[in-house]
């Protein structure tokens, strides 16, 4: 038996509320100087024992006195009386007090004990619904990136869209961004291959030049998704340019950072 099962044995309370025989208190008390872990416990239940105990007692009225005085013979016993022991009544109210603490210290251990295991399986549930939460975001996530996926994939397969590559002007060489454009239905879908990040106060637009005249077809901010843009009946080219956020009526021209001509 190691040295905690031996404290939780419950043998040091016992020996506390002398209930043990003298050879297991001799036992006791060589394992107290043998091990300082045991004495100290060993001295932190008899303190807690006699702090509850002293709570307990209740101080006789002081005409108890008087009354026990006042029935008793306080003369001495005549020299034939035989004088018998008096029988200590200590014994029953020491056993009452030592129930009680033994009583007090079980239901705090069992208290102890309940509220941990709650508290242990409370901590397990909020983990759980935390998993269950964060499962429940990456699900939506992925969902929704599949369903953009096959919208890509069902638009970029369809033959009847002309697909216009823009490539990088001199304010941006390493920009590349296309236009997929069904002349027919007039629907315009972006997909950015590579433009530069902006701040937050402006937005990429895209232009249809019709008749050499551009005409805006949508504000949108760097992203990797297929971006549905605004409808134009015909267009001889497309460009992007940088805007302050919300767009332009006119575009920036020297901020121009990819230009892509259509095949009509």
């Amino acid at each position: 038996m190691n040295i905690e099962e031996y404290i939780s044995s419950g043998i040091l309370e016992l020996y506390a509320l002398g209930e043990l025989s003298d050879s297991e208190r001799s036992a006791v008390e060589q394992m107290c100087m043998a091990n300082e872990e045991v004495s100290v416990e060993l001295a932190n239940i008899e303190s807690t024992m006699g702090a509850l105990a002293q709570y307990l007692a209740t101080a006789p009225r002081p005409a108890l006195k008087d009354q026990i005085k006042s029935q008793l013979d306080l003369k001495k016993p005549a020299a034939n009386e035989i004088q018998l022991p008096v029988e200590k009544t200590e014994k029953p109210l020491s056993l009452a007090i030592a129930a009680s603490i033994t009583i007090a210290i079980l239901t705090s251990g069992l208290a102890f004990y309940f509220y941990a295991q709650w508290q242990s399986a409370e901590d397990q549930l909020a983990v759980m619904i935390a998993q269950n939460q964060e499962v429940a975001d990456n699900y939506q996530f992925v969902n929704q990136r599949l369903k953009s996926l096959e919208s890509e994939v069902e638009i970029l397969g369809n033959p009847n869209f002309a697909k216009v590559a823009m490539n990088g002007t001199e304010n941006s060489p390493e920009s590349l961004a296309t236009v997929f454009w069904d002349s027919q239905s007039q629907d315009v879908y972006l997909k950015i291959q590579n433009l530069k990040n902006l701040s937050q106060d402006q937005q990429y637009q895209l232009w249809a030049i019709v008749d050499g005249v551009p005409v805006d077809i949508g504000v949108f901010d760097n992203g990797s998704d297929l971006l549905k843009m605004k409808s134009v009946a015909s267009a001889a080219a497309f460009a992007v340019t940088i805007e302050p956020r919300g767009g332009s009526k006119d575009p920036s021209l020297e901020t121009m950072q990819v230009v892509g001509t259509t095949e009509v």
